[in-house]
């Protein structure tokens, strides 16, 4: 498996002996250099995931989707991109300015921030602390505060409700969501990211089969709390139209709004990364002990491993989205306090003795 280490070792050499770049401008340099791809790589994935949402949402409902622009319609989120840039961004009388255009701000840092932490290959971690769960979770956390702010500045009723439900919702399931992180986290013994990849290298050794029966558990819990996380259906009630027009956003136009619509959509991206990379072996390649098969998956790059189980999971959530009903607050609530809490304390109980007795894999 090739380590991106190397690279950005023989990157920063360039840059300091050859080049002959202090400390100063040769940090400043990869910093920006990282921040650019970062940035790149989240708004390329947006406009994938927004088609890719598009289509399957067709095929569910047995229609072709976009078709007009562009083959097979591959060019129509760039117009819709295009036409977004290009609209007008207004104030809404009687807001509060200021919260009203730090709002989308702080969800799309939010966003991009835990999208930082995604491990895309071997050596290739952006953010990479020995405390990497619990600062995920942090940062994580930063987008209730722009999606509250954002109903609450805005000066509609509807907006207000809307934040107020999705504040809510996202408090509540982040505690079924950090349950089944610390669940992994007592199974692998560290909460470094990197180092819970390198746990599940091997024959068999991702966590859904090295923890068996509570690393399952945690798993499927992560994805609801995940999809719930991400405002997305059975969950997005906090965007009912029916009901609350667009939700919390619905006073902002042109970019304020883009910034909470590709933020949802790299959410998703970001809960199944999280997903892939806690639960499924993030990079590493699928072994199953026979040296032939082995060597062969071992020669497909790291990258490759990573987007594959990651968009395995974006479309089981689309799935998800396509096929149930929207849920009331109430039996959001209810899921949550009344049936995926109380399973996660029970499960972490069942992994702490699991780890303490070796009863793993």
């Amino acid at each position: 498996m090739f380590d991106f280490k190397n690279v950005t070792i023989w990157f920063d050499a360039l840059l300091r002996q050859t080049l002959g770049l202090g400390d100063f401008w040769s940090i400043l340099i990869e910093c920006i250099l990282v921040g650019v791809l970062i940035l790149v790589g989240y708004a390329m994935l947006a406009i994938c995931l927004i088609f890719m949402e598009r289509k399957v949402c067709a095929y569910f409902q047995c229609r072709l989707g976009p078709m007009r622009v562009g083959s097979w319609g591959v060019l129509q989120v760039f117009a819709d991109v295009l036409k977004m840039l290009i609209k007008e961004i207004f104030a809404v009388d009687k807001a509060d300015k200021l919260l009203y255009f730090i709002a989308p701000f702080l969800v799309i840092i939010a966003s991009v921030g835990t999208f930082s932490f995604l491990p895309w290959n071997k050596g290739a971690n952006v953010l990479d602390f020995n405390v990497g769960v619990f600062l995920l979770t942090a940062v994580s956390s930063i987008g209730i505060v722009g999606i509250f702010m954002a109903g609450w500045a805005s000066n509609n009723k509807y907006s207000v409700v809307s934040a107020m439900r999705g504040a809510v919702q996202l408090i509540s399931y982040e505690m079924s969501l950090c349950l089944c992180l610390i669940t992994a986290v007592v199974l692998t013994g560290t909460m470094q990211i990197s180092e819970i990849v390198n746990f599940q290298t091997g024959p068999w050794n991702w966590l859904i089969f090295r923890g068996h029966i509570p690393a399952i558990i945690a798993f499927l819990v992560f994805l609801i709390a995940g999809n719930a996380e991400a405002n997305r259906g059975p969950f997005d009630l906090a965007e009912a139209e029916s009901e609350l027009t667009a939700g919390y956003h619905t006073e902002y136009s042109g970019m304020g709004f883009g910034f909470y619509y590709l933020a949802e959509y790299l959410n998703l991206f970001v809960i199944s990364g999280i997903a892939t990379t806690i639960f499924l072996g993030g990079w590493a390649p699928v072994n199953i002990g026979i040296e032939a098969f082995d060597s062969v998956m071992n020669f497909i790059p790291g990258i490759v491993w990573f987007l594959c189980k990651t968009f395995a999971v974006v479309w089981l959530l689309m799935w998800v989205r396509w096929t149930f009903p929207r849920l009331r607050i109430d039996q959001i609530l209810k899921l949550e306090w009344k049936y995926l809490m109380p399973l996660c304390l029970i499960n972490l109980v069942i992994m702490t003795i699991v780890v303490a007795l070796n009863w793993h894999f």
